[in-house]
């Protein structure tokens, strides 16, 4: 199976052998009989394969992690409850106390607030190497760095191979959280990253019904990744959100082709209105890595546009998001319905004043989740509302 499409809808999935169903049946157990002591004990000590827990592992769970390490080009994947249950399994699985994890922001708040909150109070020292640059951030003590490949929720992008390179020199493991683009649109470990994690929450669930996060990578990392998150922490994730997941990913290609679609032409729009300032989208000629992103994403430019009021005042963004219809105010994303959100009151309200307006998260700023309604009718919603904010 060469194309996305194809393996979207079959890889790591297969008729259930003993009835013939198509779609991965949900293992909803928590234990599995291994039969005998003998065979018991070589499961646990990992001489037998076979299900002890589902903990651990589950069946449906599997099926999901191979689906997803096949199409992020990964020898394995771990699948967890949530994406942030995945950022603190690669954190706390992969660091030590005195370690440094380097960071290129923006980041989610959520992110950074968990790095500074959870990473520092075990010991271990967070970098902001956003305005120094990577190479000089480093230190003897750099253990890992981290990347988003579109930030939240500016739309900045980090060149992955430089990245990749930089800390390669060094020694230095790289992870990339791909939840914004998907594989449809880049796939980090292509460009020499170490770990792509994803919130499953996102597009790959696509219908705003599971919460999951799940990171892919060598087995040699998704191991230690593994022992910790679930065996010690136990972010598992459940078999019935892992089949919702399996369900949503069929169709992730073609969603995706409409979110981009979708986002676009919204973009497009957004940036002739009297009332916006600026518009973020790496598709736009006037994005200032709209060369850099032509170059990694393939297929598209994502389905995520952010924009600042002409008037950069809560009040005037309030004035806005209040009077949308179609534009659903929530702050997930990635999900079939178009979705709008305040990121200063809400996703980085997790991290200081100052570092949001390091960031440009100001108060006239707004993120859209472009969902697959067709455009005309978000972009009549749009001129609705920014009617109220000239």
């Amino acid at each position: 199976m060469t194309h996305l499409r194809t393996r979207a809808v079959h890889a790591g999935q297969h008729p259930d052998p003993g009835t013939g169903a198509i779609a991965t049946p949900i293992s909803q157990t928590t234990a599995f009989g291994y039969g005998t002591l003998e065979h018991g004990a070589a499961i646990f000590a990992g001489e037998a394969p076979g299900y002890r827990y589902s903990r651990f592992a589950n069946p449906t769970v599997a099926a999901l992690e191979a689906k997803m390490a096949d199409l992020e080009g990964a020898q394995a994947a771990v699948a967890f409850s949530s994406g942030t249950a995945a950022t603190s399994s690669v954190l706390l699985g992969l660091l030590n106390p005195g370690d440094e994890i380097a960071f290129l922001g923006p980041l989610y708040g959520g992110t950074e607030g968990l790095f500074r909150a959870v990473g520092e109070r075990f010991g271990i020292r967070v970098v902001d190497a956003t305005q120094q640059g990577l190479a000089a951030s480093l230190t003897p003590a750099t253990r890992m760095v981290w990347v988003e490949t579109l930030t939240n929720p500016s739309l900045r992008l980090h060149d992955l191979a430089e990245v990749a390179a930089i800390a390669k020199a060094r020694g230095v493991l790289t992870v990339a959280d791909n939840t914004f683009c998907t594989p449809c649109l880049v796939r980090p470990l292509a460009y020499g990253i170490d770990l792509a994690m994803h919130s499953m929450t996102k597009y790959l669930g696509g219908h705003g019904d599971a919460t999951g996060g799940i990171v892919a990578g060598s087995v040699a990392l998704i191991a230690p990744v593994r022992k910790t998150g679930l065996g010690h922490v136990g972010g598992n994730l459940s078999p019935q959100e892992a089949f919702l997941f399996l369900r949503g990913i069929k169709t992730l290609p073609l969603r995706m082709a409409a979110h981009c679609e979708g986002a676009a032409a919204v973009a497009h729009f957004l940036a002739g209105h009297p009332a916006v300032r600026v518009v973020h989208y790496p598709g736009l000629a006037s994005h200032p890595q709209h060369a850099l992103a032509r170059r990694l994403l393939q297929g598209g430019f994502g389905g995520m546009v952010a924009f600042e009021l002409v008037r950069n005042e809560r009040s005037a963004a309030a004035a806005v998001l209040n009077r949308l219809q179609l534009f659903t105010q929530a702050v997930s994303l990635g999900d079939v319905d178009s979705l709008a959100c305040h990121p200063a009151s809400t996703t980085h309200s997790f991290v200081t004043a100052a570092v949001r307006a390091q960031n440009g998260v100001t108060e006239g700023l707004i993120r859209l989740s472009v969902g697959i309604e067709h455009p005309d009718d978000l972009m009549a919603d749009l001129e609705h509302a920014l009617r109220h904010a000239v």
